[in-house]
């Protein structure tokens, strides 16, 4: 990918100076400008949020109809930028989304990330967990209005229609996951606990242990504590991947 054109899984090009990367995944009904907060760099580990189909800039484009369709998807998408040391991160459910593409990348013999930090998500096969998946359309649209107003926007009713929409899809798509026996990780994997999330509460989350090699850490915050890209999370981030920390650059 050459010029000023950026690709379209990413609201800005990776950098070909990065010793590592981390692709971040959105959380449900948001798009990758929720990692605004987010410094580009945390010493030399690139910070790479990324765009999923149906919303943002892709609005247009068919939403995922399920993790794996999406995870498929993804595996072809990053390999140009799987050349270095690379990480996932997801939250709540695109934590599975982290999940099911690392799995996909090591059945098609393609690089496998160095690390999987999993947030404020329970095993999968612990079954579907979340406050989200019983709530009613009404009860939804109130939350969208929350988060817009979280991530420091103006909940506009056209905004907040258009958002309704997206988290409809990905409520969708977590019901139909499901996953009674699955596969171990591919790699080890930090699974982040959050000590003020009533949402996903931090003890749910030690069976990812079960897989694989897991690391547990617990940082202080609520469930939408990482939005702000809190030092402590971006340290980890560094040191999972075994660079050194660093100042957070803007890029």
């Amino acid at each position: 990918m050459t010029g000023n054109r950026r690709p379209r899984w990413f609201l800005e090009e990776p950098s070909p100076d990065a010793g590592a990367r981390l692709f971040a995944l959105p959380y449900s009904g948001c798009g990758a400008s929720m990692y605004r907060k987010w410094p580009r760099f945390t010493g030399d580990v690139e910070l790479c949020p990324v765009q999923f189909p149906g919303r943002e800039n892709r609005l247009r484009e068919d939403p995922f109809m399920s993790f794996g369709s999406l995870a498929d998807m993804l595996c072809e998408a990053l390999l140009p930028y799987l050349d270095r040391p690379f990480a996932f991160f997801g939250h709540c459910s695109s934590a599975l989304i982290a999940y099911e593409t690392a799995l996909r990348l090591e059945r098609r013999g393609y690089p496998v990330p160095a690390r999987l930090f999993v947030s404020s998500q329970v095993a999968p096969h612990k079954g579907v967990h979340g406050r989200f998946l019983d709530m009613s359309d009404d009860e939804l649209r109130e939350e969208v209005r929350t988060l817009i107003t979280e991530l420091g926007g103006v909940p506009r009713p056209d905004m907040v229609e258009l958002s309704l929409e997206v988290l409809l899809f990905d409520v969708a798509a977590h019901k139909r996951y499901g996953v009674a026996d699955p596969d171990p990780l591919p790699c080890p994997a930090t699974v982040l606990g959050w000590d003020e999330d009533v949402e996903v509460p931090h003890q749910l989350l030690h069976e990812w242990s079960d897989l694989g090699e897991t690391t547990f850490t617990l940082l202080k915050g609520p469930h939408y504590g990482f939005l702000e890209g809190p030092d402590e999370l971006m340290r980890t981030f560094a040191t999972g991947l075994g660079r050194a920390p660093g100042p957070s650059l803007a890029g």
